[in-house]
């Protein structure tokens, strides 16, 4: 909700002892969940209660709970702060839940019928993860004879995993050798590391800089685990080509120094290595000095903040979908209709909706989501509008949950006419002017759109997006139905930026999927069932909205916009 700021962000779940997901190719970070309690029940006549908490891996389909991991037993203590830590696996694109139990532990046994059960608490690890100020803190379910008491669980997570550090470098070539008859050089750096069998691996290649001996190049950010491979004594090799239009490169020179070595030649920012070619050198032992210059501006090594620390920091995630009341989506009474509420299956919609809006949820303070729809005609007078909200309030186009949303929707089906065209650009800028009001650093706005036709403004949504692309905004795009949505991929420009005459998306914003691929999935050659096929659904289309605001917040933060 955007007045309150809602919270957001997700991962999946997979912990010590739990079996790799059925989807492979996901982004996992591991995290430490560190566990204390107070005012525990006091289940023991002559002291206090000895507890030990336990943590379960709980499958969404089967409510099965799989233990990951015990504490220690600490002795006579209703507030225990246990030394020993979970730690489990943190997908952003998947709904990860989990269970703690606390137990008063008696006696040598492992049985945990064999101690006094002390109360639970279920959650999602995303709730967890994105608790302000880093400490996620409810009330335990305690046992029956009990509920008049209150005790409290709270548990901290921490990222794990490799070093955060990134290098900013900034280069020039000065003097570069003459390789082009017509003309001078077509410069481009390519930096390689040693490998442990002795060859070179490629980690970067700059930019081309055309017709010059004295190239700038642009400044470029690497990770340091990428360059060093966790060994600063790891061989570096820096080599200038010219580029050549037919595709072939000339070698110009290069020079070898290791990770270290850069560091030390460049404590005082600026540093100068001489680009040797070996087989000019070999030619022209007496005249030969080198083959131009490669000077260091300036570098720079810093921390990256990764999608972890931007939210554990405090940035929300809000959420708003907008639904297709277009009349190709057929009647909605009418069993082939899109839009056919089926009481033993969710339509293609409502899918949609689940799959995106119950991950993202976790991530909500208040769980309150704005709805829309375009295309239909809308009470009292059935004038076409192409951003209208389900609830029916203008002023308050809130719903409480993902359950409230699909309440709206299925409401708005008998309220709205069905009509048309598919205009994106209207739902696009609604949900832009928020995040143009909002560009603190804090708030994160993700829009999904679902649609099952081709859209009739695209000139205009192609200008809303690339508008967009400043903003801190996401889009995800669900394509349902079997209309052909070659259009809708081509927004989605992976690998390239999104232009339209002549202006260029600052960023790829735009993720589409389409659904009907994730139910014709089969696993063993047996239907998928509509679980797997959600689960499959949230992976791909939330699975770069952690990329794309870490790149929007890096750039602000290096022009000095965000702190």
């Amino acid at each position: 909700m955007y007045t309150s700021q809602p919270q957001a962000n997700q991962m999946g779940m997979g912990g010590v002892g739990v079996g790799q997901p059925k989807f492979a190719n996901t982004l996992v970070t591991q995290v430490e969940l560190s566990v204390s309690a107070k005012n525990l029940l006091d289940r023991d006549v002559l002291s206090k209660s000895d507890p030990v908490c336990v943590l379960y891996s709980v499958d969404p389909r089967t409510h099965q709970a799989i233990e990951i991991g015990r504490t220690e037993q600490i002795a006579n203590n209703l507030n225990p702060i246990w030394n020993r830590k979970f730690v489990v696996d943190y997908r952003f694109e998947e709904r990860q839940l989990l269970k703690l139990a606390i137990y008063d532990w008696d006696g040598a046994s492992s049985q945990l019928t064999s101690h006094d059960y002390l109360g639970s608490f279920e959650c999602s690890l995303g709730e967890i993860v994105a608790a302000g100020g880093r400490k996620f803190e409810r009330n335990l379910e305690l046992p029956k004879e009990f509920r008049n008491k209150t005790s409290t669980i709270c548990i901290v997570a921490e990222e794990l995993g490799a070093t955060k550090e990134v290098i900013h470098l900034k280069i020039n070539g000065r003097k570069l050798d003459k390789k082009d008859f017509f003309g001078k050089s077509d410069p481009f750096i390519v930096i390689s590391k040693a490998m442990d069998d002795g060859s070179y691996s490629q980690v970067h290649k700059t930019e081309v800089i055309k017709n010059t001996l004295n190239p700038d190049w642009r400044q470029f950010t690497l990770r340091v685990a990428t360059l060093t491979g966790g060994k600063p004594e790891r061989k570096l090799k820096f080599q200038v080509y010219d580029w050549d239009s037919n595709g072939s490169t000339d070698f110009i020179g290069e020079f070898e120094i290791t990770y270290a070595e850069l560091l030390n030649a460049t404590k005082e920012n600026r540093a100068s290595f001489s680009l040797i070619n070996q087989v000019k050198k070999d030619k022209n032992k007496k005249s030969y000095n080198n083959s131009g210059l490669m000077n260091f501006e300036w570098l720079r090594i810093e921390e990256e903040k990764t999608f972890l620390d931007y939210i554990q920091s405090g940035v929300q995630l809000h959420f708003t979908v907008a639904i297709d009341f277009t009349a190709s989506n057929g009647d909605p009474n009418n069993p082939q209709s899109l839009h056919y509420r089926n009481p033993n299956m969710d339509n293609q919609y409502a899918l949609a909706i689940k799959s995106v809006g119950e991950i993202i949820q976790d991530y909500d303070s208040d769980k309150s989501f704005p709805a829309l729809g375009f295309g239909g005609r809308i009470p009292p007078n059935g004038v076409v509008s192409h951003e209208f909200v389900l609830n029916g309030n203008p002023q308050s186009p809130f719903c409480q949950g993902v359950q409230g949303i699909l309440d709206a929707y299925h409401h708005s089906l008998n309220t709205v006419q069905l009509y048309g065209p598919t205009y994106f650009a209207p739902i696009i800028n609604h949900v832009a002017r928020f995040a143009n009001s909002y560009q603190d650093g804090k708030n994160y706005f993700i829009l999904l759109i679902i649609t099952d036709g081709i859209i009739c403004d695209m000139d205009a949504t192609r200008d809303a997006i690339i508008n967009a692309s400043v903003l801190p905004m996401s889009i995800i795009i669900v394509g349902v139905g079997n209309e052909d949505f070659s259009s809708m991929e081509f927004l989605d420009s992976d690998g390239k930026l999104l232009q339209f005459n002549g202006r260029s998306a600052s960023r790829d914003i735009v993720q589409f999927v389409e659904l009907q691929k994730y139910l014709r999935l089969q696993y063993g050659g047996n239907p998928t069932t509509q679980y797997e096929s959600s689960a499959a659904l949230s992976r791909d289309v939330l699975a770069e909205i952690p990329s794309q605001l870490c790149e929007f917040m890096r750039f602000h933060q290096m022009k000095g916009i965000f702190p």
